[in-house]
């Protein structure tokens, strides 16, 4: 090897480390291309009376607006722009994870998707909301469930009977339509 390969290496190496925001960029072309490539193989249809733009135009807009967004990043990153790296001011970086909190939020949210099959929307939200409050340190035994019950029916019922988001209702299946 000559003397100016070998000290190409380090610069080339120091310079995708200095401009690493490329890596989002690229993230984000590659994306776009994606979203615009499965856009216009689908197969066409104008909209109708309803929908005048027809079901192209939100994915269409979404693919323009990430290779937009990859182009100011690249032009950003290319004229020296770069992110702040995260300070940490609100968080102590000596003090280990709470692994409890994490294991009981990870039993919260597999038993709530084992559950909503099982027993509907309504019980299974129940679940994932008075568990996520009492894993993440509540502790009030009377408002905690009723707070988790109200939250859970109604999302149940702006999902399923406002929106028509079918949610299985379990034991509640007919009672809100």
């Amino acid at each position: 090897m000559s003397a100016p390969e070998t000290t190409r290496a380090p610069e080339r190496r120091s310079w995708l480390r200095e401009h690493s925001e490329l890596g989002i960029s690229l993230l984000l072309l590659v994306t776009g291309v994606l979203v615009l490539t499965d856009t216009a193989l689908e197969t066409r249809g104008g909209g109708g009376g309803a929908d005048p733009l027809g079901p192209h135009a939100v994915p269409l807009v979404v693919g323009i607006g990430l290779l937009v967004l990859a182009a100011v990043l690249t032009v950003d990153v290319l004229r020296g722009g770069h992110g702040e790296a995260e300070l940490g001011e609100d968080i102590d970086l000596s003090t280990p994870p709470d692994v409890r909190t994490l294991g009981m939020l990870a039993g919260v949210l597999v038993a709530t998707a084992a559950l909503i099959p099982i027993v509907g929307w309504p019980l299974a939200g129940f679940v994932l909301f008075w568990g996520t409050s009492y894993a993440l340190g509540s502790r009030h035994p009377r408002r905690d469930p009723l707070i988790a019950a109200g939250v859970s029916l109604t999302t149940w019922i702006v999902f399923d009977a406002l929106l028509g988001v079918e949610l299985p209702g379990g034991p509640l299946m007919g009672v809100f339509g």
